[in-house]
């Protein structure tokens, strides 16, 4: 049996059945790594002295009958933000280059006492600022369908690294999409948790406000494993989940403009299904989400920029310019717009989740595009602008309303389907999820 590109909770079962040897299964996972030549595109770097000590400590565990979790033993990715004690991690920029923390991020922390293994750390677009997951400065990642296209940022090798079987499944983070427009990309289940669940100690920033950490998977099983492991919790039970008599509001405002001919079918093929499953789906306008995107320009860049220009400016030279020039649009905003825009943006979540309190969730495309061609991108600026506005437009939804979000694939190549419901309700959605990508077979 091919292991590798097996879910991470069947080979977690496969461990506790003693079927499976964890120090096989990591020694297999870098075994292929080392002879694929689009390896270097993904992993930033591997660590497999660590992986290998782990996976040992793993299977005297299933030997003894103590593991420690459903997924001790399973080896996964971290995107190059995530700090590791003695690696290097350098948030796919050059102005990091040689960065050694000395301490595990505390996600990292709280995974590796469950068992989870470090196979390495992924690229990512530069400071996690693109959605697109096109890096010239490190590497861009390869989307698995289609050989031309980007992956989709900023977890762009976290993606690639499960799409391409180099790992069980990846941790990424999500500014404004970054887990859900690369996992939509390359066929993955993508959970944007909500601000604050989990803790950024020992994560590179980029928007602190916005900031949230979530898993790249293969299915909804092994996204809400993921969850309980970087919380050190004990995971939520999805048995008998369903859509009967669940309620859907289709949002119409905004995400749908521009749409490509391909996502949009695909969302509605997946809105069928889940009616035959026993939802019940509402289409509506909700013109608050359409003034909350409009904000995005006051809110994103002048903290990225804030938080980052004394690095930045001292180097600006090392950066990928398109990165470079979004950053330092962050300079143009005044401190009071900035202000009065994070007024405006908390009424506006209050209105959406009053006008959104009947609904199990509000469902719209990942995203509206499919993954652009990456020599188009480096040649043609304002494609590029455009195509990275786009890609993030639906994604963003979740962030600015500060949501739980998830996207499942839907069976036409590179189109996700995304779920958003309130702040603090992953049990509720990844329950959603789970029927949902039964119905989406």
């Amino acid at each position: 049996m091919d292991w590798l590109t097996k879910t991470a909770a069947d080979q977690g079962r496969a461990i506790a059945a003693g079927t499976l040897d964890p120090v096989d299964l990591t020694q297999a996972y870098l075994d292929v790594a080392a002879a694929n030549p689009d390896a270097s595109r993904i992993y930033a770097r591997m660590t497999p002295d660590r992986a290998l000590a782990e996976a040992g400590a793993a299977r005297t565990r299933a030997q003894q009958g103590f593991r420690v979790s459903p997924l001790d033993g399973v080896p996964i990715s971290w995107k190059d933000l995530f700090d590791t004690a003695g690696i290097v991690t350098e948030a796919g920029s050059a102005l990091l280059e040689g960065r050694t923390p000395q301490t595990d991020a505390d996600v990292i922390g709280k995974a590796t006492s469950l068992g989870l293994i470090c196979l390495g750390k992924t690229h990512m677009s530069e400071l996690a600022f693109s959605g697109l997951g096109l890096n010239p400065i490190t590497a861009t990642p390869p989307c698995v369908n289609d050989p031309d296209g980007i992956s989709g940022g900023s977890s762009s090798g976290a993606a690639a690294s499960v799409a391409f079987g180099l790992a069980a499944a990846a941790i990424g983070s999500d500014t404004g999409g970054s887990v859900r427009i690369p996992a939509a990309w390359n066929d993955l289940v993508g959970l944007k948790t909500t601000t604050g669940r989990l803790p950024l100690t020992g994560v590179v920033p980029l928007c602190r406000q916005f900031d949230t950490i979530g898993p790249l998977t293969r299915s909804v099983e092994d996204a809400t494993l993921l969850l309980a492991a970087m919380e050190a919790a004990h995971p939520m039970d999805l048995r008998g989940a369903s859509l009967s008599g669940t309620r859907f509001l289709v949002l119409e405002t905004v995400v749908f403009d521009g749409i490509e001919d391909t996502p949009a079918q695909a969302f509605e093929e997946s809105v069928a299904r889940l009616e035959v499953a026993g939802a019940t789906i509402t289409r509506g306008a909700l013109p608050d989400v359409a003034d909350a995107l409009a904000l995005t320009p006051l809110l994103y860049a002048p903290e990225a920029y804030g938080e980052w220009q004394g690095v930045i400016e001292a180097n600006p030279d090392k950066m990928f310019a398109e990165i470079l020039e979004r950053f330092r649009s962050g300079a143009k905003v005044s401190a009071p717009d900035y202000i009065q825009g994070w007024h405006q943006l908390e009424r506006l979540r209050k209105s959406y989740y009053a006008e959104t309190a009947g609904y199990d969730a509000v469902i719209m495309p990942a995203c509206p595009i499919l993954p652009p061609h990456t020599e188009r991108l480096l040649s043609d600026h304002e494609y590029y602008v455009d195509r990275n506005l786009l890609a993030l437009r639906n994604t963003r939804v979740g962030n600015l309303m500060g949501s739980a979000s998830l996207t499942l694939p839907t069976g036409v190549p590179s189109c996700g389907l995304m779920f958003v419901t309130p702040p603090l309700s992953e049990e509720r959605l990844l329950r959603l999820g789970s029927a949902a990508e039964a119905a989406l077979g």
